[in-house]
């Protein structure tokens, strides 16, 4: 697993990157009520503002982590947004993408790496 700055966690399965946002970040949200994700088959660019969540304090946006296509959504999530408070390492992932370049992913953190980030 690697972590951003913006604290999102990605977990590479044979090439498909899964997304979410970390624990810390729910933290700091607090309770999310909404969140827009994007549609399958987009391509997207590093950085592009992708994902909108609302909570209780804040709206923020999740950004494309990889250069690539998103290949799945996780639509639980939108239907009930407080999935996300609950199980943010698991269940609650945001979204799949195929990168069209897999070496941007070692520009990440590891998670000795991330702790240290937050702390």
């Amino acid at each position: 697993m690697k972590y951003t700055e913006e604290h999102e966690w990605l977990l590479d399965d044979d090439g498909v990157i899964t997304v979410g946002i970390t624990e810390h970040a729910t933290e700091q949200l607090g309770d999310i009520v909404f969140v827009e994700l994007p549609e399958v088959g987009t391509e997207v660019t590093k950085d592009d503002e992708i994902v909108v969540i609302e909570s209780v304090k804040a709206a923020s946006d999740i950004l494309a982590p990889l250069d690539g296509e998103i290949v799945e959504v996780n639509e639980a999530i939108v239907d009930e947004p407080g999935k996300i408070n609950e199980d943010p390492m698991g269940d609650a992932w945001f979204f799949k993408m195929k990168p069209s370049d897999p070496s941007q992913i070692d520009d990440y953190m590891d998670e000795a790496g991330y702790k240290d980030f937050i702390s």
